[in-house]
Order: structure tokens, then sequence, then C-alpha cells
């Protein structure tokens, strides 16, 4: 069982900068695949952008290439996600995921089996 926890999320103006983080803890061993997901309220979901736990494999959604970046902490079980340059259409909640099966080239939700609460990003114009 892992254990997932988002912090860093707030209210920034448009062009504003935020780093988000994800504690984990539990047996975050067993996780081959990291990732952040976002969703918008009445919208689907969707994949930002993934790495494999140790490195690696990193994938961005198209609509974040250039002003997201994922990275990792292996030695303090934190993933963060660096989101520059933000839009009013980044307005969503941020949740970390884990799964433990490699990093699928399209990543889904069903990939991940465990899910933090959550970190609320607002951007205004």
């Amino acid at each position: 069982q892992v254990q997932l926890v988002e912090s860093g999320g707030g209210s920034v103006q448009a062009g504003g900068s935020l780093r988000l983080s994800c504690s984990a803890s539990g047996s975050i061993y067993s996780r081959f695949c990291l990732a952040w997901f976002r969703q918008a309220p009445g919208k689907e979901r969707e994949a930002v952008a993934t790495i494999t736990r140790g490195g690696g494999g990193i994938y961005y959604a198209d609509s974040v290439k250039g002003r997201f970046a994922i990275s990792q902490d292996n030695a303090k079980n934190t993933l963060y996600l660096q989101v520059n340059s933000l839009k009013p259409e980044d307005t969503a909640m941020y949740y970390c995921a884990a799964g433990s099966l490699p990093c699928p080239a399209s990543p889904v939700t069903t990939a991940y089996t465990d899910w933090g609460q959550g970190t609320q990003v607002t951007v205004s114009s």
C-alpha cells in the first residue's frame, strides 16, 4: 500500500510559477511509474507528466511541454512538478499517482493504483 500527499498548489496570475510536491510513504519501492494528472471542473482527468521511478521515461502532455518539469528525489520519496508560464487553462486539481507497471506510452488513469487527494492550482488572467 502506498500513500501519496500533494502540496504546493495555490492561486497565481498568468505567467506565474508553482512547485507541486508529492510525498510518498509505504511500499513505494513496488511502484515503477509515477505521474501527475489534473482535472478541471466538468472535464476528464488527464495526464500531465510521467516519470519512471529512479529516473528516465519522461512523458509530457503536449499542452505543457516546455512549461512543466517533472522530477523526483528518491532519498526523500518525493515527486515534484515545476509549473511555469501558467495559463488560465492550467487551472485544475492536480493529483499525483503511482503504478506498479512500467509507464505506459499513453498514460491513462487505469494504469495507476495509488492516488493522492489533490492540490488545487488556480490561474487568473
